[in-house]
């Protein structure tokens, strides 16, 4: 663990708040020196309200000084991604006509960790209604990948993952819709979770001019933090918690050691870059070596190809309300999920002869900005070869689509020494089993790791 507060976890953090080694405003303090110092150049957090944190700080220290504490978050610093509604605080969505919107409520999962304790800082920057991999808009610019300011940080909770792993932020809330928790994690070198669909509210999310009403399918809201442990914090205080719901979420049974844990590490429907097959391989070599009982490549009964146009069908028929209308009607999204039941039921009968499914987050690591076209037109290249853009969310959307939990640890830094990721699959409703499965995983391979720009500001 570093031996900066910062960079430290938001349990270490908030456990330190509690036993007085450190008080809120300190740690406070210390977040507004570095964004002070480094944000200029990296450019995640893009919304400050330090006035009112200090405030907010002040009166925490004074309640904890009177045996009064606020939960378990008591105290911590965090920023909230801009496409979520803060109340009293510029919320935009990444989108000029929101330019100057200030909710006047919380979204749900901000008033859940605003109940627990934390102090919210600022918002962080995202591509414009969050519907791109990387994290820039006509407002705020472009963000940088705090181990390569040239490359992207993922997205579109890209401000949010740079953040974290920067040391700007002691934790974050994403959203996940296409990969938008997952690509961020993997690609920054932190902890991400994309939720079981419907455990975490999601209202209060801005994806168009009118939004935060509703809530779309697909679209999830989960954690982003800098260890596996945090997740299940955060995890279970997002909870839907409004009536008649009433989530109690399993354990894991036995040892993490004795799950039964499958690989789909390739797949000719979407081939994956060298450097990250070299990594998502070697995790599962590590494994296999430390006792973990690997039963070898599995997936599920589905065509991978068909599963991805569909998702693409049913993410595009989501995100509507920003975008141009096809003229998709309401009967042709009831045959599309009536597929993806049926694949669900082909991910279910996986999961009855395995517990985790290792998977590819992205098919490249971290890319250069890419300002021109647009998610359809753009290129990458994979292995020497020209790959549409467009295939960046072929592996996250079979996942997503299916509303599996999926949890993504940092695994190591590829040989062009940025960050790599991988997905912990698990069955609908497992999401405390992939946490702490990630968090077996990332302590093989070296977990949390402070980029230089975090060591440049301690």
């Amino acid at each position: 663990m570093s031996d900066d507060p910062a960079l430290w976890s938001t349990s270490r953090q908030a456990q330190a708040i509690r036993t007085g080694e450190i008080s809120s405003r300190e740690l406070l303090e210390l977040y507004i020196n570095r964004i002070e110092s480094i944000n200029g150049e990296l450019n995640a957090v893009v919304t400050r309200d330090f006035a009112a944190a200090r405030i907010q700080a002040d009166a925490a220290d004074k309640a904890l000084a009177a045996g009064e504490s606020s939960g378990p978050l008591h105290g911590i610093p965090v920023t909230i991604k801009d496409a979520l509604e803060v109340r009293g605080m510029r919320s935009t969505g990444g989108a000029v006509e929101l330019s100057n919107h200030i909710p006047d409520q919380d979204a749900p999962v901000v008033a859940a960790v605003r109940g627990a304790g934390a102090n919210i800082i600022g918002k962080t920057n995202l591509p414009r209604w969050s519907a791109d991999i990387q994290a820039y808009n006509e407002i705020f610019g472009q963000t940088g990948n705090p181990w390569n300011l040239e490359r992207v940080p993922g997205g579109s909770s890209g401000g949010a993952a740079a953040a974290v792993a920067a040391g700007l932020s002691s934790f974050e809330i994403g959203t996940d819709i296409g990969g938008s928790i997952r690509f961020p994690a993997a690609f920054c070198g932190v902890f991400g979770h994309k939720p079981s669909f419907g455990l975490v509210p999601s209202s209060g999310y801005l994806d168009h001019a009118a939004g935060g009403t509703t809530e779309a399918d697909v679209n999830v809201i989960g954690p982003i933090a800098r260890s596996a442990e945090d997740l299940e914090l955060l995890l279970t205080i997002l909870l839907r918690q409004e009536e008649p719901w009433k989530i109690d979420l399993e354990s894991p049974s036995g040892q993490l050691n004795s799950l039964r844990v499958g690989t789909w590490l390739n797949d000719d429907f979407c081939p994956v870059d060298d450097i990250v097959l070299e990594r998502t391989t070697a995790a599962a070599a590590a494994l296999k070596t430390a006792g973990f009982n690997l039963v070898g490549d599995r997936k599920p009964a589905i065509d991978p190809s068909e599963a991805s146009s569909l998702a693409m069908a049913l993410v595009s028929a989501a995100m509507l309300q920003s975008g141009e209308d096809p003229g998709y009607t309401h009967r042709a999204w009831l045959e599309h999920h009536q597929a993806r039941e049926a694949m669900r039921e082909a991910w279910a009968s996986l999961f009855e002869d395995i517990d985790i499914l290792l998977m590819p987050v992205s098919f490249v690591p971290p890319f250069t900005h890419i300002h021109e076209g647009d998610f359809s037109s753009r290129t990458l290249l994979c292995n020497g070869e020209t790959r549409a853009y467009a295939d960046l969310v072929k592996w996250t959307m079979l996942v997503g689509m299916a509303y599996l939990p999926s949890t993504v640890p940092p695994i190591g830094l590829g040989s062009n020494g940025l960050p790599v990721g991988i997905q912990v699959v698990g069955k609908y409703g497992a999401d405390l089993t992939t946490i702490r499965f990630a968090g077996a995983l990332a302590e093989l391979m070296g977990g949390y790791q402070p980029p230089p720009i975090a060591l440049a500001a301690s």
